[in-house]
């Protein structure tokens, strides 16, 4: 997402770079670029035109900085229009407890499975959630919930007989306080429209469990359309917060970037993929940085700190810097890696790198890797001088690839030993022209 947007941003932006003062003339065909790029995006054409007066005039007059070149000036003033435009403030939920949670949106939005992933983040924070199913129409998300819920270990309760969903939900609070929950979060019926008995049957449900949060789930592969949705649950239920689901397909954003200036209700949370791990908490300086392709370093280091083992990571560098780093060693950090994400959802967190194209199928090459290391035995693995011929022949049709793809491995990996040596004996230089060779024959495998 918001791929497009970024690398035309970036083209509006390149035209300011040389001059050394921001007036209207220089800025006037370079914001036209920019709003005709939000336009692009799906941004709704108001919210677009007065984010485009809005940076021209804090633009306009300005004296460049000694030191900042225009284009690097403009870009903060963008970053911080971009800031204000997702919505600047608190995105934190109410700090109640019990935290009661009504989850509304249409049908096929994700919200029961964002339910879930809500559940499993709030368990991180050391809550104790407890989720209700109240779908009374659609068996299938009782029960898709009720998996998922178990997949977690969180507290559960649907009834599949009754048809009140007032009374349900009702029950459902009771069996979750019985269960010492602090956090109980109720999963509604969605329609594929918006219809009088839906908002009916979501107010009296309301008014029976008295919700400290309303978030409305809104598919972000809408655009226009989710802002349109949010609007019309916002009058009928005072929401106070969205989760935008979908955001990890080729959706253009306009929904992330105009929904609370046409709603006035925050964005709390993302869904970034399918599993329930793929869910983050909403910062609007985060996503305005990766926009205009700053990279998001905070939020890389936070999903390292969770998926990371610290004591396995010190272990892994004691060995490297000893030189002791053999393929046993590098399939552990290869499926560390692979828990952060694809390598291209990675490389987009990353300053100035966003936009750098990576080989075709880099994350096929990576299981392939992975598949050809898992062939080996434990003794091959720490030894792979011991691999000969009809060893190699063995691990490759074990991993379903070529011989070829085994020797390459193998070949670059005796390389990567020898730079650790050559660090370890102070040869940085030698190390630089080994890394330059190895990047010239494609680099290695799967990194």
């Amino acid at each position: 997402m918001f791929e497009s947007l970024t690398d035309k941003l970036g083209q509006a932006l390149r035209n300011l770079r040389g001059v050394g003062r921001l007036s209207e003339e220089n800025m006037a065909e370079a914001l036209k670029e920019v709003r005709t790029a939000l336009l692009s995006a799906d941004v709704h054409f108001k919210v677009a035109r007065e984010f485009v007066e809005r940076v021209q005039q804090q633009c306009v007059g300005q004296e460049v900085l000694k030191g900042v070149a225009p284009g690097q000036q403009i870009v903060k003033i963008i970053h911080d229009e971009l800031v204000r435009l997702l919505g600047e403030g608190t995105t934190t939920l109410s700090t109640a407890r019990p935290l009661k949670i009504l989850m509304v949106g249409l049908h096929g939005s994700g919200k029961t499975t964002s339910s879930a992933k809500l559940g499993k983040l709030l368990k991180k924070r050391g809550y104790r959630p407890f989720v209700v199913g109240v779908d009374v129409y659609r068996p299938a998300a009782i029960d898709q919930l009720e998996i998922l819920a178990k997949q977690e270990e969180l507290g559960f309760y649907a009834d599949r007989v009754s048809k009140d969903v007032p009374a349900i939900g009702t029950a459902g609070l009771a069996a979750a306080q019985a269960a010492t929950a602090d956090c109980i979060i109720f999963d509604t019926a969605g329609r594929l429209q918006i219809d009088a008995n839906l908002i009916a049957e979501v107010k009296n449900l309301r008014e029976r469990i008295q919700p400290d949060e309303v978030l409305l789930v809104a598919d972000g592969a809408l655009g226009q359309e989710a802002v349109n949705v949010a609007k019309a649950f916002h009058e009928a239920l005072q929401l106070t917060g969205l989760i935008l689901t979908k955001l990890d397909g080729d959706t253009r954003g306009g929904a992330a970037l105009s929904i609370k200036s046409v709603t006035g209700v925050p964005i709390k949370f993302v869904g970034t993929g399918e599993k329930t791990a793929d869910f983050e908490p909403f910062y609007p300086d985060r996503l305005a940085s990766r926009i205009l392709g700053m990279g998001d370093v905070v939020s890389l280091v936070e999903k390292a700190q969770e998926t990371i083992d610290q004591k396995h990571a010190e272990k892994m560098a004691e060995k490297l810097r000893k030189a002791e780093f053999d393929l046993e060693d590098f399939l552990a950090q290869l499926q560390q890696v692979k828990k952060l994400g694809s390598m291209q959802s990675i490389m987009k967190m990353m300053p100035g790198m966003g936009s750098m194209e990576l080989p075709e199928g880099a994350d096929k090459q990576m299981d392939r890797t992975e598949a050809i290391i898992k062939s080996m035995t434990p003794q091959e693995r720490r030894k792979p001088e011991v691999l000969n011929g009809s060893r190699r022949q063995r691990i490759a049709n074990g991993a379903g690839v070529k011989i070829v793809e085994v020797n390459q491995l193998l070949k670059q990996f005796q390389q990567m030993q020898k730079m650790m040596k050559m660090m370890k004996g102070g040869g940085a230089k030698k190390m630089m022209r080994q890394m330059e060779a190895m990047r010239g024959r494609g680099g290695f495998p799967g990194m």
